[in-house]
């Protein structure tokens, strides 16, 4: 209460909502029209294009006729081309097998059960060579595209052909350690 005996206002800040993610940048202020100015009948005024401190900048901005918004194009990064990761990894894999092969091969041929780890084997190292090469194909016949701008550039040549690379020698090594260990296993 004041001193005349009126209610005094008190204005208290409205609360926030808690925000659920990352601060997004506020909109991009829109430049009013000079006083007076009326565009034509079925004309709008241009789109202001968004301000310099963008996080991203637009590759251009098109107005949308017959509204007041506007459309933005942003430029799309190149992404990593997926299955020539896939191959390196899975020649890679490829060559550690084939490496297993030979060390549980050769080290079970006394024994005699060295046939049988290393067959085991080589058909998991021979599966993932396979996969790696064809992988390695796929990735880079999707690296090797050329697609227009608006659509999603991939990378990862040098990826697939390093994963086709390791996928061929992890399956030769497979091949040959196998053989060597049956011919010991035999002899």
């Amino acid at each position: 209460m004041t001193q005349e005996g009126q209610p005094a206002h008190v204005s208290e800040p409205a609360p926030h909502p808690p925000s659920s993610g990352p601060a997004q940048p506020p909109p991009p202020p829109v430049a009013p029209a000079p006083q007076g100015a009326q565009p034509a009948a079925g004309v709008l005024a241009p789109v202001p294009p968004p301000p310099r401190d963008a996080w991203r900048q637009p590759r251009r901005v098109e107005s949308v006729p017959g509204t007041p918004f506007g459309v933005v194009h942003l430029d799309v990064p190149p992404v990593v081309s997926g299955p020539a990761v896939g191959s390196l990894v899975a020649g890679v894999g490829s060559v550690l097998i084939s490496l297993a092969v030979a060390c549980l091969g050769l080290v079970g041929v006394p024994g005699g059960w060295g046939g049988w780890a290393a067959g085991a084997f080589a058909i998991l190292g021979s599966f993932l060579g396979l996969a790696a090469v064809a992988l390695g194909l796929l990735g880079r016949w999707q690296t090797g595209r050329l697609a227009p701008p608006p659509a999603v550039r991939f990378t990862g040549r040098g990826l697939a052909f390093a994963g086709m690379i390791c996928g061929a020698v992890g399956f030769g090594i497979t091949v040959l350690a196998f053989a060597a260990v049956l011919l010991l296993q035999l002899l």
